[in-house]
């Protein structure tokens, strides 16, 4: 085995059971992994800077495809079903046998890493690619530690990715070729079959999910969060899934990033699991989205985009190969990134959803039992592109914003927001990025800059002294006016110029949250069931 690149001396690859590989290249910078990428045809370089790379046949994630071993330290704890598949113990350590033999004599790429920006809580993770743009992708994603701590750095988690490596689902226990899987009494996650790096990021939310509520009492979030650049240093955090604005709107020029995506709520405060950002790019210019736009230079990544024709200038509005294009940069390529990605008591949660019957307000406030409903509901639409098979707009109820990536019950992680909404003052709000004027394939999607000033508003108390009205449905307080957005705006219904339209859609809507709600009935108090919609025909 030939080995380059700055090793740790206590643990190497043979701790991991890889004996027999032919190269293996340990915390290459990234200027290293561009050439290695580029000198294995893996990608091409953008007029930017940065390397763009295709995904292969999946270019989401494979969800139907991810599975977590079922032993002693799960079959208890994990909310098994549609989510979080059961995979056989005795499965798992065949496939990981057959992963180790198919990675002898191959050139492997090594990296080590951290996920959690605070120390309590960190993770110290391992990841093996045999493709260098893979291990470029976990050096942006994941946390760089010091050079000095990589010396002696001792994984605690490993993840090995093998896109070549293909499993026979009869043989190996899985659905079909492709598959990650998580073990979290070897704290080994396995991924194969798939080119789509999303995989190890979420992969690792998965676990961070399971082990910081369980054993830290920490409140693990699909979230973003920035915070207030003055003195007060106000945080405040943003729910929604994929396609929803998360990365968007906490990317403010006049806020600091914490992170945009994944993060723990402690009792002194939010700290971010990574070390970058993963940010939709479709239609992405300047104009709409400077600081994303921006960060897209030397050591990022883009995925599965097209250059304009007779260029290297990448093309926004390609969506040949997929909808779910995507950049993913080191946090620092955000100039006002906080450092480190820690911050306070959130005083402000905006819920984030893409509404595609276009009934619910751009902006409202919630009430606590209201707030502890929605979170529980997690209402959006499966937007385009980000997993596979999905073309257009797709209703779910996605518990916490975040089921896919929730091993334990919805209901743990929503009694431990409730308990932080009681223990610290909140205001929660709720605000459609999705469809106004109709449903989808009638609306239009909400204006992003009408979303940033009402999000603006709430943050600098623009909506403490203006007027409110419950809506008759759903209930949520929606401001009478909000600074920078024209007041027929707040309002969904004014937007349809159909009254018997919206109400009907606004009841089918109720009706779906009131069905999909009745799983949770008997965990849900008195409190929480009095925020569910009431369907009528009323006016707001």
């Amino acid at each position: 085995m030939k080995e380059f690149g700055l090793k740790s001396a206590k643990s190497g690859l043979e701790s991991l059971g890889l004996k027999n590989v032919a190269e293996a290249y340990w915390n290459l910078s990234p200027a290293e992994l561009t050439e290695h990428a580029l000198a294995n045809k893996e990608g091409v370089l953008t007029d930017t800077g940065a390397l763009m790379c295709d995904t292969g046949k999946f270019t989401g994630r494979s969800p139907k495809d991810k599975f977590i071993v079922k032993d002693e330290k799960t079959k208890d704890t994990v909310w098994w079903g549609d989510i979080n598949i059961p995979f056989d113990e005795a499965k798992f350590d065949a496939l990981h046998e057959k992963m180790l033999k198919f990675l002898e004599n191959k050139k492997v790429y090594v990296r080590d890493a951290y996920a959690g920006a605070d120390k309590t809580y960190r993770l110290n993770l391992r990841v093996v690619n045999t493709q260098a743009w893979h291990n470029l992708f976990c050096y942006n994603m994941f946390l760089r530690p010091e050079k000095y701590k990589l010396e002696t750095f001792e994984p605690t988690f490993t993840i090995i990715n093998a896109p070549e490596f293909e499993a026979d689902p009869e043989v190996d226990g899985t659905r079909q070729k492709n598959f990650a899987i998580v073990n979290f009494s070897k704290n080994i996650i396995l991924i194969g079959g798939t080119g789509y790096a999303g995989e190890m990021k979420k992969g690792i939310f998965s676990v961070l999910n399971f082990t910081l509520p369980t054993d830290h009492n920490v409140l693990s979030m699909h979230c973003s969060a920035n915070m207030s650049e003055k003195a007060d240093g106000d945080t405040a955090i943003f729910f929604g899934l994929s396609g929803t604005g998360k990365t968007t709107l906490s990317a403010d020029e006049n806020r600091g990033l914490i992170g945009d995506d994944e993060h723990g709520w402690t009792e002194n405060g939010v700290f971010n699991f990574e070390g970058g950002c993963y940010a939709k790019t479709i239609d992405l210019t300047e104009e709409k989205e400077p600081q994303i736009f921006r960060a897209i230079k030397f050591g990022a990544i883009v995925e599965n985009t097209r250059f304009v024709p007779g260029s290297r200038t990448v093309d926004y509005e390609n969506t040949e190969v997929t909808q779910n294009t995507r950049t993913a940069y080191p946090i620092h390529h955000i100039d006002n990134a906080v450092t480190p990605s820690i911050g306070g008591i959130p005083k402000n949660i905006f819920f984030l959803t893409c509404d595609a019957y276009g009934v619910l307000p751009p902006i409202s406030k919630l009430s606590k039992g209201q707030a502890m409903y929605h979170f529980i509901s997690g209402y959006t639409a499966k937007v385009a592109g980000t997993e596979a098979g999905v073309t257009e707009p797709q209703t779910v109820f996605s518990a916490c914003f975040g089921a896919p990536f929730l091993p334990l019950h919805p209901t743990q992680y929503a009694e431990m927001l409730g308990k932080k909404m009681d223990e610290q003052q909140v205001t929660v709000w709720l605000i459609n990025t999705g469809w106004s004027g109709g449903p989808y394939g009638v609306g239009s999607r909400m204006k992003l800059k009408y979303t940033r000033a009402m999000i603006t508003a709430a943050l600098n108390g623009g909506l403490d002294e203006v007027g409110y009205r419950n809506h008759s449905i759903f209930g949520c307080s929606i401001p009478a006016t909000c600074p920078d957005v024209p007041s027929e705006v707040l309002s969904p219904r004014e937007t349809w110029k159909n009254d018997k339209g919206y109400y009907e859609m606004a009841n089918k809507l109720a009706n779906e949250f009131n069905a999909n709600f009745k799983k949770f009935e008997d965990f849900a108090n008195e409190e929480i069931m009095a925020g569910a919609p009431k369907a009528n025909l009323s006016k707001v």
